[in-house]
């Protein structure tokens, strides 16, 4: 993968992640956009809060970088209870596990992101813990070997996934709500945007957060990289002072055209089209000309450009559509 990737709203550094949970809405009347999900999950949370019970185990599926974890967070400060945050691959053995649900208090949200990365043993010793509370832990080895069961209190797991295809059928079965993140509108992305900068005090006008917006793939992660890299920028070009002009300069200095695609997304397409004939070509097929991990292709690269109608899936693989080459045709002659 290039180093630096702007696009590469998969990973986060230290930096950025101190920066974002300053930006992170605090409750779910400061959560941007999704609005089918946030209104179900408004009553969900209401119903669980009268009942004066946890809310049901919750499953958050869809694209990086569209706010699974920052809705996690706002879960948990609507039902006044303290977040737990882990992901599947940091779950390596079953005692991991147990000594995180062990220091669990009644009502608490466990969040798993990544979620369909966990391992087999890890899954199915998760069942019973989401199911009825309780654990079971086996002791020594052989016909030494006994069971212990541990009386969990009861809490909330709230799971994220970009893959919900890959979770197994049982798992899947002990989530009662299930909520699909789609990708933002510009018109969200541009709140966001202008919520973003108020609290990082950069001065932004509607139209060049109208701009940013409509170049970040319908990611609020990657509309807040974006406002920073034009940011910085701008510090250096007009001392901190963003119109749209200077905008647009930012964002083409880093690569990023109309589309939002960059470099990768533009080779993506090139490889394609000019070593595949357009398609269909299998996903293994386009990593290997590339010298891209397939994971980052389907993870990354393949979401915004399946949503927005350049690819299509086939039974055969992928394949370019007209929209591709008319937008590769028209960016050729600017």
């Amino acid at each position: 993968m290039e180093e630096g990737r702007v696009v590469d709203y998969l990973q986060e550094n230290e930096e950025e992640k101190v920066i974002n949970l300053s930006l992170r809405p605090q409750g779910i009347s400061d959560f941007i956009g999704q609005t089918n999900v946030i209104s179900a999950l408004e009553i969900a949370i209401q119903a669980a809060k009268k009942r004066e019970e946890p809310l049901e185990h919750v499953l958050l599926s869809g694209p990086p970088g569209l706010g699974k974890t920052s809705l996690a967070y706002v879960i948990a400060h609507e039902m006044g209870a303290k977040l737990t945050s882990t992901s599947g691959p940091a779950i390596e053995r079953a005692g991991d596990l147990v000594g995180i649900l062990t220091n669990l208090e009644k009502g608490d949200i466990l969040f798993i992101d990544e979620i369909h990365r966990l391992s087999k043993i890890v899954e199915e010793f998760l069942y019973p813990a989401m199911e009825n509370f309780q654990i079971d832990f086996v002791i020594d080895k052989g016909p030494y070997a006994k069971s212990v069961k541990f009386n969990l209190k009861p809490f909330t797991l709230v799971g994220a996934t970009t893959r919900k295809g890959l979770l197994s059928s049982p798992l899947r079965g002990r989530f009662g709500l299930f909520y699909d993140f789609d990708f933002y509108t510009i018109e969200d992305l541009a709140r966001i945007i202008e919520r973003s900068a108020k609290l990082l005090d950069i001065k932004i006008d509607t139209e060049s957060s109208h701009e940013i917006a409509g170049r970040a793939r319908g990611s609020p992660r990657l509309s807040n990289r974006l406002l920073k890299r034009v940011r910085d920028y701008s510090q250096v070009r007009s001392e901190g002072i963003i119109n749209l002009e200077l905008a647009k300069e930012a964002l083409e200095y880093s690569r990023i055209d109309a589309n939002g695609f960059d470099d990768l997304d533009r080779k993506y397409l090139k490889a394609l089209i000019e070593l595949h004939g357009g398609g269909p070509a299998g996903i293994e097929a386009i990593a290997a000309s590339l010298g891209e991990d397939k994971g980052t292709l389907e993870d990354v690269v393949e979401p915004y450009l399946l949503n927005k109608g350049f690819i299509i899936r086939t039974p055969r693989g992928r394949q370019v559509t007209e929209l591709t080459y008319q937008q590769l045709k028209n960016s050729s002659k600017k």
